[in-house]
């Protein structure tokens, strides 16, 4: 989907003060008779399928000035559409003690390397173990955006690792989300791939959507949103390729489903590849080694790097060490 344009309205100077959000957002053609929740969740960063859905039975929603009550109403390319979004003033999640490994903090933002295994937010089978009950442990006046992703303006998948950003106030999270719609935010990952891909570096620029034949997966469908991943050769290593792969979007399982669709699937990843993996690998090897975005407060730029996590520099290792 193309991005909406979106522009979030201040709710006060002061980025604690309390008042209702309002987000407004000009639907893009490649969105036109979306279903107005699944719409407003893709293109409000952070904002939930249920949040969104609560918003337009409340009221809280209208297409061209008038309000909309149904949330399987379908968007239409060109309506104007405003969100309000009351205040989350009290989250019902429950502070997990778990050590966090935090690269750097300020009063705008959180830098942190996720470990594999932690889902992001609550879903169905984790309700309190997620990274939000954790970063709630250790910042329990957490509460901007949506009550059950708080400063969440990206994901990791579970089993994927590395540096992620969680915003600290409503500006914060205002200024991540338009540097991410505006492809100004550095995402680069390391994977480690099945075969060598041909060419060695390039781009995969495919449309990324729910796979029809399992709601579970994602796919390469013509219906998809627009889906660009930069590759580049890292390292030969026997049957495998060492890559980096930089996100120009960021969509669900993206970089899995792209290379997966030149041939190169992700080693470990039995979802989009095969049980065959090198010896040691217990996870798909997928890293988020590098972030970079600009300071929601300065506008300068700042960097992040998350080293390695060492079961996957040991697979690495074996591989070196076998020639």
């Amino acid at each position: 989907m193309s991005q909406p344009h979106a522009i979030g309205i201040a709710r006060a100077a002061d980025p604690s003060a309390s008042a209702p959000l309002e987000v407004a957002l000009t639907v893009p053609p490649d969105a036109d008779r979306k279903r107005l929740d699944a719409f407003l969740s893709e293109a409000i960063p952070g904002l939930s399928r249920a949040r969104a859905r609560r918003a337009i039975v409340e009221g809280h929603v209208t297409a061209d000035n008038r309000i909309v009550l149904k949330p399987s109403s379908p968007a239409y390319a060109g309506q104007r559409i405003i969100v309000r979004l009351p205040d989350p003033t009290v989250t019902p999640l429950a502070p997990l003690d778990l050590p966090l490994n935090v690269l750097y903090e300020d009063a705008d933002v959180i830098v942190l390397a996720k470990p594999a295994g932690l889902v992001v937010h609550p879903a169905a089978g984790h309700a309190d173990d997620t990274l939000v009950n954790a970063l709630l442990g250790r910042y329990p006046d957490l509460t901007v955006g949506d009550t059950l992703r708080p400063g969440i303006v990206h994901r990791l998948d579970k089993d994927t690792s590395g540096a992620m950003v969680v915003a600290r106030h409503d500006a914060a999270m205002r200024s991540l989300a338009k540097q991410i719609a505006a492809h100004e935010v550095e995402k680069r990952y390391l994977t480690l791939v099945h075969g060598r891909p041909r060419p060695a570096s390039g781009v995969i620029d495919a449309p990324i959507g729910r796979d029809p034949r399992d709601r579970k997966r994602m796919a390469i469908i013509s219906s998809g949103r627009a889906a660009r991943t930069h590759y580049a050769t890292v390292e030969e290593l026997g049957d495998y390729t060492l890559l980096e792969a930089r996100l120009e979007t960021g969509r669900t399982h993206q970089i899995r489903v792209h290379l997966a669709a030149i041939g190169c699937p992700v080693a470990g990843d039995s979802v989009y590849g095969t049980t065959q993996a090198p010896a040691g690998l217990t996870r798909q090897f997928l890293h988020a080694h590098r972030l970079g975005f600009r300071s929601p407060s300065t506008g300068q730029w700042l960097a992040f790097e998350a080293p390695l996590p060492a079961d996957l520099a040991e697979v690495l290792d074996a591989l070196r060490t076998r020639g």
